[in-house]
């Protein structure tokens, strides 16, 4: 599975690394309301919500469903604008007037596009034109809870107040802590973009999307990009432009902007953010080896000291080819290492890379 982006007749000069602060605000925000899928941000994210104004806090919960659990394209204005080839603005208010120039029916569905599922890279009637698409919206919005639904009563029945009340809560949370983190993350996102700029210069594409994310490639031939995701997408340039934004705040996610008639855009963490993710492949070859009850404990084994393969088949009452199968599997996935000791080739479980897959298994293989 994977997003891809043709790029077809793209010229280098509308390729474009660009940090944007509405993005970034997206980014902190997220962090904000699920900590827990940043740890490395989570001493700020007590910090900034114990300092919030209640009635800031309140707001935010109105419509944190735009941030929370995915990354709304309202926080990406730049690519709806038409042409095709506008960039991210330099400060927050630059960004909030170039959301000003969205129309109503692309606020609305790019406000919707996670709440109610409504078509995301196909043309298609939204809620403020087709009275279905109105009623389904409402339907699924009443689904998720009674805020989600209020939202979108608001934002179908009086789309203009809608968006002047969010501007005015991006407004509010400059004032209150994102002007903090802006110029503290500015420079550094500025810097990468100014490398990436100097790499698609001197070395080509292919190497600047590779410097960006291991989950990111380019098939030259094809004139496609191809970004490693838990979802099927398509979009294309076409007479437009690529914008690739990086964030500080944004790791692990790498995000792809592929909406119908809007700019392609790719959000990736900074270098050296965090360690790369393993791709969807890996990682399931990864699952899928720890899900056999034998590799399970050959790694107890593993975990607390290198084993040869004919020690391994005693302990566990098995023939050296069977464990040596196992061992292979877990091998290939990248859990286990092979060091020789002179006539020996002792393994041994690699608990950086398992301690990735997640805590509980770790406990539990040391227990």
């Amino acid at each position: 599975m994977s997003v891809s982006i043709d790029i077809t007749g793209l010229p280098r000069e509308r390729i474009s690394f660009v940090p944007s602060p509405l993005a970034e605000l997206g980014m902190a925000l997220h962090a904000l309301s699920e900590p827990g899928h940043h740890p490395g941000l989570q001493g700020w994210a007590t910090a900034v919500s114990s300092q919030l104004d209640p009635s800031l806090a309140d707001r935010l919960c109105e419509a944190d469903f735009l941030w929370r659990t995915t990354f709304s394209d309202v926080f990406a204005p730049f690519a709806g604008v038409p042409g095709a080839r506008t960039l991210p603005g330099a400060t927050l208010a630059d960004e909030l007037d170039l959301l000003d120039k969205l129309t109503d029916q692309q606020f609305v569905h790019a406000a919707l596009e996670f709440t109610c599922q409504i078509g995301y890279d196909t043309g298609s009637a939204g809620p403020l034109e087709d009275e279905a698409v109105r009623r389904r919206a409402l339907d699924m919005a009443a689904a998720r809870g009674c805020v989600q639904e209020r939202f979108t009563r608001r934002l179908l029945h009086d789309p203009p107040a809608v968006r002047a009340w969010f501007r005015q809560l991006m407004q509010d949370c400059e004032e209150a802590f994102f002007a903090d983190v802006w110029a503290r993350v500015q420079p550094q996102l500025a810097a990468d973009a100014r490398h990436k700029t100097e790499l698609l210069r001197r070395k080509g594409l292919a190497d600047a999307l590779t410097a960006m994310s291991s989950a990111v490639s380019l098939d030259e031939e094809a004139a496609l990009i191809t970004v490693d995701k838990l979802i099927v997408g398509r979009t294309a340039t076409g007479d437009g432009g690529l914008v690739l934004v990086p964030t500080s705040l944004g790791w692990p996610h790498v995000m792809v902007l592929h909406r119908y008639g809007w700019q392609p855009a790719i959000t990736y963490p900074v270098s050296g953010s965090a360690p790369q993710a393993p791709s969807v492949e890996q990682l399931t070859r990864r699952l899928e080896a720890l899900a056999h009850p034998v590799r399970m404990r050959l790694c107890r084994h593993l975990a607390r000291a290198p084993h040869t393969t004919s020690e391994l088949a005693d302990a566990h009452g098995m023939s050296a080819p069977e464990i040596s199968r196992h061992l292979s599997v877990l091998k290939k996935a990248g859990l286990i290492s092979t060091r020789r000791r002179g006539r020996y080739a002792q393994h041994q479980l690699d608990l950086s890379a398992v301690a990735r897959l997640g805590s509980d298994f770790i406990e539990g293989v040391l227990r």
